[in-house]
């Protein structure tokens, strides 16, 4: 009778199974599974996956295999209700299933501004990145942009796997001995959102949005003579690594980047036999490793040797997202402004001045000056929707900041008859910040500057004001402060692993001149645009010189390399500051510091990494190996022989230390490897901490030979005073020094539980 019950209640659960899988709707699922599982009865893993997608329960006509997976991880991804998802875990060789999450973008003077110069240095020690491969994952490229022309360039490097996607506006020809692979990614996208329209977007690896094309020739764009932003800039626009190759791998579409799309990319961009991945999208922060299948698939590349740099997020101090990108295998950039401005200032009708940016590229005011209203007088304070009245026809108006974008606010304006906006910001706007292009004569002043203007209109109800466009500033008169850690940049902590500080370091990204698409309206050649999406591929390409300048280096010692060398001192002599406050930044801000390409060159020491010090930190976190090995394939995994003693053991090139309650005392170890000329060297630390830290090092001195050209040491930090949870973070650096050489990593302290792996 009971085994009667049992049988019925299995029934009425396949029933119901049966008959609720027709109401679900869809959704993309990334399948993890062990490659060692497969039956010998299949002889492709691919002819598996399939057999396994038809075991499952109908709907059977929507269930849809999208991509395999070899490289980035082992599995696929599969178009599947709920109820199919639900099942697979219960299918031997299947390690986790995890529902598709969704990306998103994150939006030259700077080759000068970072030191490079054809005299001497990385451009001509790593002869300017030749035959380098950098992968780029966005939104395509437009290949006719003079950024990838291949003149004087040598033929295809041998070891390019890869190859042109054509499509219909998108022929064959369209790749060249720079621009040497491009493809397109979208079945994840299209299982989700429907067939691409044509008419709207290309179904190639073609850009119509000029994201891609913008960071794919900050990277590696060929030189361009008198390029130009209308006319507020023109000269010589050039990439970073200007020999280097470009492969590109379109994963991002009209409404977002599925990451069945972008994990497909990654694993073929490994495939094709790329050198250094760029990838400048958004993936939320927060996520742990295991379940960010991007950070699985970087885990990968590293693995072949790839160095991943990734953008480290846009959403600065508005919010509280930390970083995104945060695996240790990453390099995290932030962004930084840079020593060039775009001046547009107020004057008043009482003469007074106040310093704005803008893009604004049309017929200026004039001598003119016109009546000066508020916006929130007149309609709505922060100029949205159609709230101006026609009040404001014929003068210059004053709008807040904030909800709706400056160039909406400006649309606003002259659609109610206004001649100009002012846009009083509420954030620190400049100079040196990022500036907005305007339909008409506009620009934003900071909020004290706002402030003030506003009063003069409340004391002047006929009070008057003009714009003054002056255009590209370099350098200024005072000296424009630079560098600044971008508002938008994300900081730290690091809210995944605490003992790991990011962003990595910080690169330009405040206004950078770069290609773009010939489907913009109007058509643009060049166009200016600020993001860390414009910083990643800045370090992107300096990674590509130091891989041609050191092609036995590992990625790790390419990132040590990049953030020991980094400075923390503006061109003022000051430690740099933070945009929006004005207040020295912090390593939550910056990292290591700003990105130094000569320095870089030659760093003296570099903290080295392999996939098993990965594997060893992942351990140390708690994660199983059950955990691991869906990131980690090919290899064994034993935690009892490669796990750290803690996170913090890593051998990273910076350090945060976290004090958990009833503990003052943290112990840290370091390996370092002397990469510099002489064999017989010796270098001593120097330690800066703040009065609550003390900072002990053994040894404190480090004397390399031919013989020990690898060496350890140990540092011991002890928290002198009863510091709680809610203390403030604190942060100090520890610097190793033979003369001319340092190595300088920077030191963050913190109070809390420290990394709990989720269970």
């Amino acid at each position: 009778m009971e085994k009667i019950k049992q049988s019925l209640t299995l029934l009425l659960i396949i029933f119901f199974m049966f008959f609720s899988s027709f109401a679900q709707g869809h959704k993309n699922y990334i399948v993890h599974v062990s490659k060692t599982h497969k039956p010998p009865i299949y002889g492709t893993h691919h002819q598996w996956y399939i057999s396994i997608l038809t075991s499952l329960p109908p709907p059977h006509d929507t269930k849809k295999l999208l991509y395999t997976y070899q490289h980035s991880f082992h599995g696929f991804v599969a178009h599947l209700t709920e109820t199919q998802a639900l099942i697979l875990p219960n299918i031997p060789g299947i390690l986790k299933v995890a529902q598709e999450r969704t990306g998103y973008l994150h939006t030259t003077r700077t080759p000068d501004f970072l030191g490079l110069t054809e005299l001497s240095g990385l451009w001509t020690n790593s002869n300017y990145g030749e035959e380098v491969i950098i992968g780029v994952l966005d939104t395509g490229v437009w290949p006719e942009s003079e950024s990838f022309n291949d003149d004087g360039l040598s033929p295809v490097p041998e070891k390019w796997k890869g190859e042109c996607m054509s499509g219909p506006d998108f022929p064959v020809s369209s790749c060249n001995k720079k621009l040497i692979g491009a493809k397109f990614f979208v079945k994840a996208y299209e299982a989700k959102y429907g067939a691409i329209n044509d008419s709207v977007q290309s179904r190639s690896p073609r850009d119509t949005d000029g994201h891609g094309t913008h960071t794919a020739s900050i990277a590696a764009g060929s030189v361009v003579k008198n390029a130009g932003y209308y006319d507020l800039v023109r000269g010589e626009a050039r990439g970073i690594a200007t020999k280097a190759r470009v492969a590109v791998y379109k994963i991002c579409w009209a409404e977002d980047c599925a990451e069945g799309d972008i994990l497909a990319a990654l694993e073929q961009a490994v495939d094709d036999g790329v050198d250094i991945i760029s990838i400048s999208i958004g993936r939320g922060s927060g996520l742990e490793y295991d379940d960010d299948a991007f950070a699985i698939g970087a885990l990968r590349a590293v693995q072949k040797g790839i160095l991943v740099t990734c953008s480290a997020g846009n959403d600065g101090l508005k919010t509280k997202k930390t970083p995104e990108h945060v695996a240790p295998w990453i390099l995290t950039v932030g962004a930084s402004s840079i020593d060039r401005d775009f001046r547009a200032d107020v004057i008043l009708g009482d003469g007074t001045m106040y310093r704005g940016v803008s893009l604004y590229s049309g017929e200026p005011l004039g001598p003119s000056y016109y009546p000066l209203v508020y916006a929130g007088n007149h309609g709505h304070r922060l100029c949205a929707g159609n709230s101006l009245s026609k009040a404001v026809k014929g003068k210059i108006v004053l709008c807040d900041g904030g909800i709706n974008s400056n160039s909406q606010k400006a649309r606003v304006v002259k659609e109610a008859g206004g001649v100009g906006m002012i846009l009083a910001n509420n954030l620190y706007t400049g100079p040196g910040g990022p500036a907005d292009e305007h339909v008409l004569p506009a620009t934003m002043v900071d909020p004290t500057a706002g402030n003030t203007i506003r009063n003069y209109i409340k004391s002047q109800p006929s009070g008057n004001a003009t714009i003054i466009f002056k255009g590209m500033v370099i350098g200024g008169n005072p000296t424009i402060p630079a560098p600044l850690v971008a508002q938008f940049s994300s900081r730290g902590p690091n809210r995944v692993t605490p003992e790991i500080l990011k962003p990595d370091l910080i690169a330009p990204g405040v206004n950078i001149l770069a290609s773009w698409t010939g489907a913009s309206i109007p058509p643009l050649k060049f166009n200016i645009s600020s993001g860390t999406s414009m910083a990643c591929p800045h370090v992107s390409g300096i990674a590509a010189l130091l891989r041609k300048a050191y092609p036995e280096w590992s990625p790790a010692a390419i990132k040590s390399a990049l953030m020991t060398t980094a400075y923390n001192a503006d061109n003022t002599g000051k430690t740099i500051r933070d945009f929006t406050t004005l207040n020295e930044s912090t390593p939550f801000d910056r990292g290591s510091g700003h990105v130094d390409p000569n320095k870089a060159l030659d760093p003296g020491l570099v903290y080295d990494l392999g996939v098993n010090d990965y594997i060893g930190f992942l351990c140390s976190i708690g994660y199983t190996e059950s955990r691991i090995s869906v990131m980690v394939h090919d290899q064994n995994i034993n935690c009892s022989t490669v796990g750290l003693a803690s996170p913090g053991d890593l051998n990273y090139p910076s350090f945060s230390v976290v004090f958990k309650p009833a503990t003052n005392k943290v112990t840290q170890r370091r390996v370092v490897k002397n990469v510099g000329k002489s064999e017989n060297v010796v270098y001593d630390v120097k330690v800066s901490s703040p009065p609550s830290i003390n900072i002990d090092i053994n040894p404190s001195r480090l004397v390399f030979s031919p013989e020990k050209q690898i060496l350890s040491y140990e540092v011991t930090f002890t928290a002198l005073g009863d510091q709680t949870k809610d203390a403030l973070p604190e942060f100090g650096w520890i610097e190793w020094s033979d003369g001319f050489h340092r190595v300088r990593s920077p030191v963050a302290f913190t109070w809390g539980k420290g990394s709990v792996a989720s269970i």
